[in-house]
């Protein structure tokens, strides 16, 4: 198939119309007169594909948990075309030859672009950078680079790392977590940590680390991205950087939109995480900010683990949970509350994503560009079931709730590789080939 015809689609969520595809890339509704396929879209949302800035696919070293081809399938379901896999794998993705192969796999997946994070220190033990100009010269082109799992702790290390990608318009991702203040730390430090006797997080742990960085990336000039942003103090930081002209930009997770630290009080290990779940105050405060553009996007920090990481006492529980199928439908439940469309949808989990890390074939329904896109049922009723998902991993904190809104094609590059909610046949891509039909 090298053409596609969708009719009746609800743009945005702001117009019905049709939207045309040809040889991968989307084309005036007009040109296309003989389609190879057609859609009947009525009653669908036409969003451009989403974009995850922030995943973990745990592959080289850590099959057991995810693989770049489950990971991409599971992102597709979810209505991603575009991931970005951090470096915390086994190698550490800290050199271009660990960088090409996560490139490779995603490509032969053929599920969704794949976009390597590459380390930022080496072996992310924070004492000295990594290959970051080789990285950013192989053929994956990376331009964000991350520690993520740990925070780049020394200001001297972390300065020199952002200079460094000033150079060639690159981006450091910070996991901010001062380690000396979250030692032995097992949940969010507060009323819930007190009553259950668990060593707390404290907010200023983030919140410190988000302040100096900020400062450090207005003296230098560079770009800073801070990843799961999850206090309130930390969403009024950000602000506080952005009125100074400061180029930083925030994410928040799904979970940390919608999920609260009382959740703890069950000791089921599903909800530990990191940054650890906060309070009400943090997830209102997190919800504005997001409404109001001081958090630029929705990351999902999708974090699988084999299930004995997680069935087993909290204190010896892995951190992380998996997010990439319920995303969408879960960020449409917790901003139901505010003035927050389907523009909006597609602003913070496409656009400015792809517009953050470069991707030029993402985040647009605009002629001539790659059509990747994702049509929505906005009232498709369902209970989310972690069994039912693609990814290798249940640790979904979300099971069991009803959510409003259903995936229900992702086309990537002008192929279907989600079709009626359900997995299709992958982009018929080789390694080294294009991703254009």
């Amino acid at each position: 198939m090298t053409s596609l015809l969708i009719r009746g689609a609800n743009i945005l969520g702001k117009e019905t119309g049709d939207i045309a595809i040809d040889h991968g890339r989307f084309v005036e509704p007009d040109s296309l007169t003989r389609p190879d396929e057609v859609i009947d879209a009525t009653g669908l949302i036409a969003l451009p594909g989403l974009v995850d800035l922030h995943t973990h696919l745990r592959e080289p070293g850590r099959e057991d948990a995810e693989t770049v081809l489950t990971g991409s399938q599971s992102a597709a379901r979810g209505g991603f075309t575009a991931v970005h896999a951090m470096a915390n794998t086994a190698p550490v993705a800290d050199t271009a030859g660990v960088i090409e192969q996560v490139y490779h796999l995603g490509r032969e997946a053929g599920y969704t672009e794949v976009v390597p994070i590459g380390a930022v220190t080496v072996g992310q033990k924070g004492t000295q950078l990594a290959e970051l100009g080789a990285m950013a010269r192989s053929a994956a082109g990376v331009t964000i680079f991350s520690d993520d799992g740990l925070c780049v702790f020394d200001p001297l290390i972390m300065r020199r790392a952002l200079e460094y990608v000033k150079t060639f318009g690159g981006i450091i991702a910070q996991h901010s977590q001062e380690p000396r203040l979250t030692e032995d730390a097992q949940m969010n430090e507060g009323v819930v940590s007190a009553e259950l006797g668990l060593p707390g997080w404290p907010a200023v742990a983030e919140e410190a680390i988000i302040a100096r960085d900020i400062l450090l990336a207005e003296h230098v000039g560079s770009r800073l991205h801070i990843c799961h942003l999850s206090t309130k103090g930390a969403v009024d930081l950000v602000r506080w950087g952005k009125s100074r002209g400061v180029q930083v930009t925030a994410e928040v997770t799904p979970h940390h939109l919608m999920l609260t630290d009382e959740l703890v009080r069950s000791f089921d290990p599903v909800y530990k995480v990191n940054p650890p779940l906060r309070t009400q105050a943090d997830v209102d405060a997190v919800r504005a900010g997001l409404a109001d553009g001081t958090i630029d996007i929705v990351g999902t920090d999708h974090a699988p683990h084999p299930s004995e990481h997680k069935c087993c006492e909290w204190t010896a529980a892995a951190m992380g949970m998996v997010g990439m199928e319920t995303a969408l439908p879960i960020v449409v439940e917790a901003m139901t509350d505010y003035d927050f469309d389907w523009a909006d949808i597609a602003r913070v989990m496409s656009r400015t994503p792809a517009e953050i890390s470069g991707l030029r074939e993402q985040g647009s329904l605009e002629i001539g560009t790659g059509a990747n896109l994702v049509l929505v049922d906005p009232n498709a009723s369902e209970r989310i079931t972690p069994d039912a998902h693609a990814t290798m991993g249940r640790n979904n904190p979300f099971a069991g709730i009803e959510v409003s809104s259903r995936i229900v094609h992702t086309i990537l590059y002008g192929h279907r590789v989600v079709t009626d909610s359900q997995l299709s046949d992958p982009h018929p891509i080789t390694r080294g080939g294009t991703w254009i039909a």
